[in-house]
């Protein structure tokens, strides 16, 4: 990596962009953090994070509580001081600005929205701050408002608003400000799910349309699958992998990040041997205490290194257990287990399984309609079944 600051070339975006109007349009900046630690007295929030952020990306910094999301997006925003390191908004370091300075706006988790104001204030009320003549402020703020569909609403209060509606306001005050980066604390946190998944869509359009870079802190993986350009998995103040939403749910880096992105199965154990795959990869066998050879597939380790085998629930494949079906190779994976928990999540069943031989818990995931059609019930013995090239190998 590179140790100045950040290329403000644009990502590419896997939505096409709608051009905003002129008088609320900025230029992207890329963000970058060099060694950046934050000490609050002895205890370490975060620690030597290094990561770059590309101009024009959205980004979605995603963890569990207390992993030091947010406080690596307030140091950025300028909200919170950095105990060692560097930030890079564009070219610029602002390790000593204030927030007002960096050019970035912050849209928290609680919108904020002044109650004894009209929208329209709302909206104003930065640019007034800022000494911005009222001609321009007229012109800003009509466009914006006309650009989040809530024109119409311009002289009501907030507390006469849905809630998605507040957070478009609030989109909008953050955004007439005409921010190269734009922070999100959490944003649909406070929404109920339907209106979450289309507050998503919501999103991932207007940052289209301004073409800017948005930072957003989430705990919730299907948000960050759906909205993000660029996935940053942190956990205990440190980042575990960088990743397109893709390569992340399709090759975990590590047994955490398995776990935390979906439900993953882990089958821990120690290398025994590996052979070259075709793509440069290896196809590494793994001795699994209880269960005997497992195989996956990544970068091999010494033999005797301890390592896991993570596979999708969703690629598994179920047989009766006495079923006389010959393994598709050498390398396919199989083992027994018991059927002890079906659950109906809707589009997707869930069906928690117990290996019989070692007692570990295992998922198995279905169509809902096929696991109807199948005819298995709880207490039923079946054999897994799965191919090398779908298990990740984890080497920590």
């Amino acid at each position: 990596m590179s140790s100045g600051p950040l290329s403000t070339t644009p990502v590419p975006s896997k939505v096409a962009a709608v051009e905003a109007p002129a008088s609320v349009m900025a230029e992207a900046a890329g963000v970058a953090l060099r060694s950046v630690t934050k000490r609050y007295g002895s205890v370490v929030a975060v620690e030597n994070l290094h990561l770059d952020i590309p101009a024009g990306a959205y980004c979605c910094l995603l963890g569990p509580s207390g992993c030091g999301k947010t406080t690596t997006l307030r140091m950025i925003a300028g909200h919170e001081t950095i105990s060692s390191g560097d930030i890079y908004i564009g070219d610029r370091k602002v390790n000593g600005l204030p927030a007002a300075k960096r050019n970035t706006a912050m849209m928290f988790q609680n919108y904020a929205l002044f109650p004894h104001k009209t929208i329209w204030q709302n909206v104003e009320f930065g640019l007034k701050m800022k000494g911005i003549a009222p001609d321009e402020r007229q012109q800003r703020v009509g466009d914006i408002l006309e650009l989040v569909g809530l024109s119409h609403t311009s002289d009501r209060k907030p507390d006469q608003l849905s809630g998605g509606q507040q957070q478009r306001i609030a989109l909008a005050r953050a955004l007439v400000n005409r921010p190269r980066v734009l922070m999100l604390d959490e944003p649909l946190s406070a929404l109920d799910e339907n209106l979450r998944v289309r507050m998503r869509s919501e999103l991932r359009k207007i940052q289209k349309q301004f073409g800017l870079t948005f930072i957003q802190v989430t705990h919730h993986v299907e948000e960050a699958f759906s909205l993000s350009d660029q996935i940053v998995v942190m956990d205990h103040g440190h980042i575990d992998q960088v990743a397109t939403p893709t390569d992340l749910f399709n090759r975990p880096a590590s047994r955490f990040v398995a776990k935390f992105i979906g439900d993953n199965n882990l089958f821990e154990g120690k290398v025994v041997g590996s052979v070259a795959d075709s793509d440069g990869l290896d196809i590494i066998e793994l001795d699994i205490p209880g269960i005997g050879s497992l195989f996956c597939r990544g970068q091999a380790l010494p033999i005797g290194s301890t390592a896991a085998c993570s596979i999708r629930p969703d690629l598994l494949t179920l047989l009766p257990a006495d079923s006389a079906d010959a393994p598709p190779s050498p390398q396919a994976n199989h083992i027994t287990a018991r059927i002890v928990d079906v659950e109906l999540t809707g589009y997707v069943t869930r069906v928690g399984l117990l290996a019989e031989a070692t007692g570990q818990e295992l998922l198995y995931k279905a169509r809902t309609l096929d696991w109807s059609q199948a005819g298995w019930q709880e207490g039923q013995r079946v054999t897994l079944r799965w191919s090398a090239h779908d298990g990740v190998f984890l080497p920590d």
